[in-house]
């Protein structure tokens, strides 16, 4: 272990740049994933419980934003104006389409009342194309209970980071 840490300047840097081309890729492929689904965030984690039992904190949700005509009983995720948590609920009402603008009213399957009070001061109802991320279009249970963890407990995310550093510097070719 210890000779490994006597790296020589031009293997170090091999391996900072290993490390930067594996960062590089991964956030060209998101911004790929995002033009292909016409969507800010084409992949979200369901955080809370009020989407049960269709869906189950953790899971792991793909979206697809290319269709402008959303149907009642379709799962979308949203983000209240203001705030930049995403909220993964299902559509409920109807409101418009066609010539003038489409508007949407939300509810989780585990909730007893509609979002109007989650919306925003003010607001009765989601437009379509200003506040709707995406339609679920599938998912993949539990795989995102990593990302919850890592945002209730901040000191994992920086153990993650050095422990995925460590690797990629100490690595040998």
């Amino acid at each position: 272990m210890l000779s490994t840490l006597n790296l020589q300047p031009r293997q170090l840097a091999s391996q900072i740049l290993n490390f930067a081309l594996v960062l590089s890729t991964a956030f060209m492929l998101w911004k790929g994933l995002s033009v292909a689904t016409d969507s800010p965030s084409p992949i979200v984690v369901v955080l809370s419980g009020s989407m049960e039992p269709a869906f189950q904190r953790g899971d792991l949700l793909f979206l697809w934003n290319r269709g402008m005509d959303t149907k009642i009983g379709e799962v979308v995720v949203y983000n209240v104006r203001g705030k930049d948590i995403p909220i993964v609920h299902r559509v409920v009402r109807r409101f418009g389409g066609g010539p003038s603008p489409l508007r949407l009213l939300t509810k989780g399957d585990n909730n007893l009342a509609d979002d109007t009070e989650l919306y925003a001061r003010g607001q009765d109802y989601l437009e379509r194309s200003r506040d709707i991320i995406g339609s679920v279009k599938g998912y993949i249970p539990f795989v995102g209970y990593v990302t919850i963890l890592l945002s209730e407990h901040p000191w994992l995310k920086t153990v993650m980071l050095a422990l995925m550093g460590a690797v990629v510097v100490l690595q040998r070719e």
